[in-house]
């Protein structure tokens, strides 16, 4: 079944990268970073991770913001939980969110799901470009949210109107700008509609020294 397998940020300083990803999220395996644009600051997607109460919330937000990211929404809680977004150097968005409003243990840094979430002009058509490509759906909300089948332990793939993307973030989102992202999966390299570029993945590798070339 073709899924998201690979995700590679660009970024002005790569070496940069990778080192704020570690020191903020820990994540080492699941993002690569190339050499890439400078810093956009209208990319339109985010990356999400998902964990488990808001003490992990608390820490992820504060070693990212200690690692040189910038608060875009402070920690809050609200109706479906407790999170906050803030912005890495290479101008990524990232939202680090709970659905449980109370701890409900000793406080961790373990991360349960990373969610991409693509802003795109039509959730619909978006999702039948990639139904049509093999990528099955998990769930949809008509024009509102789509959610594609995953591999496990892969990162999930989920679509959004962008419009509905920028009042999340509070930022301009700007489709004509470089993206920074490059998404790997099945067997051939293509674009979709929205212009998210898809390189061919082999079973599930991932070539974390792509960066390097």
């Amino acid at each position: 079944m073709f899924t998201l397998r690979t995700i590679t940020l660009d970024a002005a300083d790569p070496t940069d990268a990778r080192a704020f990803y570690d020191k903020a999220f820990g994540l080492t395996d699941q993002i690569s970073v190339r050499q890439g644009p400078g810093t956009g600051t209208g990319r339109p997607f985010t990356l999400s991770l998902v964990v488990g109460q808001p003490s992990t919330v608390d820490s992820l937000v504060d070693s990212a913001l200690a690692a040189g990211a910038v608060s875009l929404k402070p920690v809050e809680k609200s109706f479906w939980g407790y999170g906050g977004i803030v912005q890495a150097p290479d101008g990524s968005i990232w939202k680090i969110a709970t659905s449980a409003k109370k701890d409900r243990g000793a406080a961790t840094r373990e991360i349960d799901d990373i969610v991409l979430l693509l802003g795109v002009a039509d959730v619909k058509a978006s999702k039948r470009f990639y139904a049509e490509r093999g990528l099955g759906v998990k769930r949809s909300f008509g024009g509102k949210y789509a959610e594609f089948e995953a591999a496990p332990g892969a990162v999930q793939l989920a679509i959004y109107p962008r419009h509905a993307l920028e009042k999340e973030t509070g930022v301009a989102l700007d489709p004509s700008a470089a993206y920074g992202i490059a998404l790997g999966g099945g067997g051939e390299a293509f674009i979709d509609p929205d212009g998210f570029a898809w390189q061919a993945v082999d079973h599930g590798t991932h070539d974390r020294d792509e960066h390097d070339r």
